[in-house]
């Protein structure tokens, strides 16, 4: 999820919004699911047709997933689990 304005930032425990993690996953300074990062991609594919609207490509599934299996370790949550 871009973090490009206000309203998709999560917030942290002290109400300010979160410059890591978007509201859907992250409120009041704790993530919203407790889920795997491939339960998460599984979610996310869900959405490819808006993603595929959005970002004005045609990804199957299969791409998408390939995409997202790429993507999402950099990202700081799942780094963060990756470490453990």
């Amino acid at each position: 999820m871009p973090l490009e304005n206000q309203e998709t930032k999560g917030t942290n425990k002290d109400g300010n919004k979160s410059e890591d993690y978007c509201t859907y996953c992250y409120q009041n300074g704790a993530f919203t699911q407790n889920i795997t990062m491939d339960e998460m991609i599984e979610n996310n594919l869900k959405y490819l047709d808006q993603w595929n609207k959005n970002s004005g490509q045609n990804l199957t599934v299969e791409e998408a997933r390939k995409q997202l299996k790429a993507y999402m370790p950099n990202l700081k949550r799942w780094k963060q689990q990756k470490q453990q």
